[in-house]
């Protein structure tokens, strides 16, 4: 059976920045529940941001994949440099994903570590942009399928179709 890394707040968990959950409901969730495909993990709190912690952007016009290669960084929106625990927190979903056979991850989009289709541009302005986070980057680096929860329907396209070779 497949399972699918989940970011842990799209679970309903209170571990997003401002100390909330994401709300988002979708029967598919409860399904892979109950299957037991899903592995759940927010990687900010694994290396050990708290909550509810300062808001967070990649550098200005940059994504995940410039992080990995060093070339940008990630900053608090009160200026503070965190791109080291992005990085390991990157680091750890990779390696949560490899030790729980995950060929896919559900992840939550906007986010400096998650998203996946976009993040927020750097000026901490609620300007999206086209990209992804490191978390997401990381993972589609090393061969996991990477779905926001917008593209849940892919997911489960992409589950069956596995499951029917």
């Amino acid at each position: 059976m497949e399972k699918i890394l989940v970011s842990a707040c799209l679970l309903g968990q209170p571990v997003r920045y401002n100390g909330k959950a994401f709300s988002f409901k979708n029967h598919l969730l409860g399904v892979w529940q109950k299957e037991g495909r899903i592995v759940s993990l927010c990687p900010e709190m694994a290396s050990g941001f708290p909550v509810p912690r300062p808001s967070a952007e990649i550098e200005f016009l940059r994504e995940g994949s410039d992080i990995l290669a060093g070339s940008s960084q990630v900053f608090e929106d009160n200026g503070d440099d965190v791109t080291a625990l992005f990085v390991e927190g990157a680091q750890i979903a990779l390696d949560v994903a490899i030790a729980n056979n995950c060929r896919f991850a559900l992840l939550t989009d906007g986010s400096p570590s998650c998203g996946s289709t976009f993040i927020y541009d750097g000026t901490f302005n609620n300007v999206q942009k086209q990209g992804a986070g490191v978390v997401a980057a990381l993972l589609v680096e090393n061969g996991i399928r990477v779905f926001s929860q917008r593209n849940i329907g892919e997911l489960a396209d992409a589950l069956k179709r596995l499951s029917h070779k």
